[in-house]
């Protein structure tokens, strides 16, 4: 199939996002485009971006669009053969969803479809917590952070699953459960996709 496989995956912080994009990353071959990482790296080299994003994210806001979408940009170009793209933190807001719309159309690569893990907020801090004991992530540790990112979440984010779904592009995934489980959820609902398109 020539068309490139491209997915949004979503969920709240602490949705085991990160965990299950690998996976998809390795089945299908696609290139992981985490906001999350990317921003990681500036704030590790002390950018004068990095060190503006780690202010936003100590305090569970959100980095500029501008920002993120420039980040996107310069690393799908330099991707120009991947047989598709993983969307992981991004887009985050109908904006971004607009402005990545756009530009995956001018190259005639549109998203594939919308995963969205969905787990409840009190499983979610749970899993946040022991993450921020384990990994020393200090947006990790302190529960009123964690609650406040999942309410950004809820409140910036949500309106996306309208936005996906307009379009027919939206599908809901139980989050809960383990790994292989959900894995399993994803790989259904891509493989749907997929023949749909064939």
């Amino acid at each position: 199939m020539s068309e490139k496989l491209n997915i949004v995956l979503f969920g709240p912080p602490g949705a085991g996002k990160g965990t299950q994009s690998t996976f998809l990353i390795e089945r299908y071959g696609l290139v992981h485009l985490s906001t999350g990482d990317l921003l990681r790296a500036e704030i590790k080299d002390e950018t004068p971006l990095g060190l503006q994003a780690k202010e936003l994210m100590d305090t569970g806001e959100l980095v500029p669009d501008h920002v993120v979408v420039g980040m996107i940009k310069n690393k799908m170009e330099a991707n120009l053969d991947a047989k598709g793209f993983i969307f992981d933190g991004f887009p985050r807001t109908q904006e971004q969803a607009e402005a990545l719309d756009e530009m995956l159309n001018m190259k005639s690569t549109p998203i594939t479809t919308m995963l969205a893990l969905e787990v409840p907020e009190e499983e979610l801090v749970k899993r946040l917590l022991g993450r921020g004991a384990d990994s020393g992530r200090t947006d990790d540790q302190d529960e009123s952070v964690i609650r406040n990112r999942i309410a950004t979440y809820e409140e910036k984010t949500a309106p996306l699953k309208e936005f996906y779904s307009a379009q027919g592009k939206f599908v809901g995934i139980d989050g809960m459960g383990d790994r292989a489980t959900i894995t399993g959820r994803l790989v259904e609902a891509v493989e749907t996709v997929r023949a749909e398109q064939d």
